[in-house]
């Protein structure tokens, strides 16, 4: 049985997509995953499963559509996807609170993408996107919209903290 860690996009941000991860956990319980957990109310999980990736997203998604009503893009990653996702961080050196890690559904096809976000910079590595957002996630331009629109992938961002936080849960 593997662990894996899963990131759900747009959940009770801004007061849209409400979803209690008390609700959360007993849905994936009910769906047969094990030692379920969840991580602050942004729809972050730690679960365990012998099903591969492509399953559970499935599973994942449609258990909260049908139950919530929502239709939320749903990333699943291998403990070994999430190590190398942190060891890959470019940004390493700039601080803590300017560091994030913006995951995409699958590795784009476009490698760079030409934008005047100020100060702020990117840098694309195999699927996910490393942002050193100088003046805070929220007033770059280098969004989850922005890479989900001109990278053509499904794209949900966490920050240095969380990011860690889900590796060191998970393990």
């Amino acid at each position: 049985m593997k662990t894996y860690i899963i990131i759900l996009r747009g959940i009770n941000v801004s007061g849209k997509n409400k979803l209690p991860m008390q609700e959360l956990r007993e849905l994936l319980n009910q769906l047969q995953f094990k030692d379920v957990q969840t991580y602050i109310q942004s729809g972050n999980i730690i679960l365990k499963s012998e099903e591969n990736k492509i399953s559970i997203a499935k599973k994942i998604k449609e258990g909260i559509e049908n139950q919530f009503g929502y239709d939320v893009p749903v990333l699943v990653k291998e403990i070994e996807e999430w190590k190398n996702a942190i060891e890959n961080n470019p940004y390493k050196n700039v601080e803590e609170k300017q560091q994030y890690f913006t995951f995409l559904s699958e590795k784009p096809e476009i490698e760079t993408v030409e934008v005047n976000a100020k100060e702020d910079e990117y840098e694309i590595i195999d699927d996910v996107v490393y942002v050193n957002a100088v003046g805070g996630y929220g007033k770059t331009k280098l969004n989850n919209n922005f890479f989900e629109k001109k990278l053509k992938v499904t794209a949900t961002t966490r920050n240095l903290k969380t990011t860690l936080k889900l590796l060191t849960l998970a393990t």
